[in-house]
């Protein structure tokens, strides 16, 4: 599938961050997050803002090499109830960052795709994901687009093919090696198949449809959800047909 137009991923990100806003109004800072239980609400939020402030300073500064998020001077989150505000001021300025330089004009990131674009789908898909996290804790309504879902199953398992070929210490997916076991993935909505096969060298992923060792079929945005771990391997709004203990562990080597 190709990638949605830079264009597109830039308002879903403001769109994306507005709602998170919205998801984590009027709730108490320090609620638990059920599928990131290591976090607090607020934790869960600033991991997402700051990563927003973080890759802006770095697009802005133009550099000519790599630039870990641990260099980068930020000011500190405000308390929380201003925080669904710096939210949003933060994905405008990484939109604007990007517009700025250009989407194509090589910058600072931590995979091969060294465009300042990477920043904006990536960052998209982040919130995508943990806004779920957001709603999950605090009871509220979550739905994502269908475009913007399958697009991000798509950069998803883009990384599991880079990351299965070389090691990094946080997003290290050596585990997915394999021996010719394939997985299918088919969205329902939209209409879309990922075939993924496991070999000694990495994960291929290529977007056909076959016959595989596991096929699990549901929404573009279920299928995202339980692709992350958001959403049970069994639950009801997926068909997993084949090996489900492949898919398991899938689910286990890829969450973020």
């Amino acid at each position: 599938m190709k990638s949605l137009s830079h264009d597109r991923l830039a308002a879903a990100l403001g769109t994306e961050a507005d709602r998170f806003g919205t998801a984590i109004a009027g709730a108490a800072p320090d609620l638990r997050v059920p599928t990131c239980p290591e976090w607090t609400l607020r934790d869960l939020t600033c991991h997402v803002g700051i990563a927003y402030h973080k890759s802006a300073v770095i697009i802005a500064s133009r550099p000519a090499g790599y630039v870990p998020f641990e260099a980068v001077t930020i000011d500190d989150p405000p308390a929380f109830e201003a925080l669904g505000g710096w939210l949003r001021e933060g994905a405008r300025r990484l939109v604007a960052a990007v517009a700025e330089v250009g989407p194509e004009t090589p910058t600072s990131t931590w995979t091969p795709d060294r465009r300042a674009g990477f920043w904006t789908r990536r960052l998209t898909h982040e919130t995508v994901v943990h806004r779920a996290d957001a709603a999950f804790a605090t009871g509220t309504p979550y739905d994502v687009d269908a475009d913007l879902a399958a697009d991000g199953i798509s950069e998803g398992l883009g990384l599991a093919v880079t990351f299965s070929r070389r090691q990094h210490p946080a997003l290290d997916r050596t585990s997915l090696r394999g021996t010719g076991e394939t997985l299918l993935f088919h969205a329902t909505e939209p209409e879309v198949h990922w075939l993924v096969r496991r070999t000694p060298a990495g994960v291929e992923v290529a977007q056909e449809s076959a016959e595989a060792d596991v096929v699990v079929e549901g929404r573009a945005a279920d299928l995202l959800l339980a692709l992350t771990g958001r959403l049970a391997a069994d639950d009801h709004r997926l068909t997993v047909s084949g090996d489900a203990a492949l898919f398991r562990h899938w689910r286990e080597n890829t969450r973020f």
